[in-house]
């Protein structure tokens, strides 16, 4: 029912496999994403779409959903997945793909929200979980949780808190949204 988009290490993938969600496939952009091994270790079955592999990312995006459709996925979670997505996919799972960010929502999109919430010298950030659409970090807001920043935060040590908290928040909210 689940299909986990990555690029990475798989933490938030991981998160969802611990609590058990149906994990039907894992796709990613990288070839060599940790993650991927994360699937293979969960018998999960896993897969890589790299955008050299394709004539452009319209076309990549349609294969990467058939695949996942083929698999049985029905929700998409972006789980550190760090391509824009276009409408060849997103159209194939109307209101159905959920991403987790490092910040709170709109107020710090992009591709490094630790770093903008430690320059912008506030004192809370937020894991969030939002809808995907054809923007930035522009899809409504599904929930977020607080969390503080502390005197001498590095993007480390901040990343580090944000992240232990998406790994509560992420499969919680993904677990509510398969069940209605």
């Amino acid at each position: 029912m689940i299909g986990v988009l990555v690029s990475g290490e798989g933490t938030n993938l991981q998160a969802l496999l611990d609590e058990r969600l149906p994990v039907v496939a894992v796709a990613s952009n990288v070839r060599a994403a940790p993650a991927l091994d994360r699937a293979d270790r969960a018998d999960v079955p896993a897969a890589a779409f790299p955008l050299d592999a394709f004539p452009d990312r319209s076309a990549r995006d349609g294969a990467m959903a058939d695949w996942l459709e083929e698999r049985g996925a029905r929700w998409i979670v972006c789980a550190g997945y760090m391509h824009l997505l276009t409408p060849a996919f997103l159209d194939r799972f109307p209101g159905r793909i959920v991403n987790t960010h490092s910040a709170p929502l709109p107020a710090f999109p992009g591709a490094h929200p630790i770093e903008d919430v430690l320059a912008a010298g506030i004192s809370e950030t937020a894991a969030t979980v939002h809808y995907v659409d054809e923007g930035v970090d522009t899809g409504a807001v599904i929930a977020a949780e607080p969390v503080p920043v502390l005197p001498g935060d590095t993007p480390e040590t901040l990343r580090a808190r944000v992240q232990a908290v998406e790994h509560t928040l992420l499969p919680r909210v993904v677990g509510e949204l398969i069940a209605s």
